[in-house]
């Protein structure tokens, strides 16, 4: 439940970071690298929820 809720968070801090880097235009390696942590999270969070 902890690492559930430890997800829930970083997701929605990385969907923050996304869409203010977006808003910046800011170099694309910074929006993949972002993209590629939010993936991870997301993925994570799935195999939890699915337990």
């Amino acid at each position: 439940m902890i690492a559930e809720l430890r997800l829930e968070e970083e997701i929605e801090d990385l969907r923050s970071e996304m869409y203010h880097a977006l808003e910046q235009e800011d170099r694309y390696e910074k929006i993949l690298r972002i993209s590629q942590k939010l993936d991870r999270a997301l993925n994570e969070l799935e195999k939890i929820e699915k337990c």
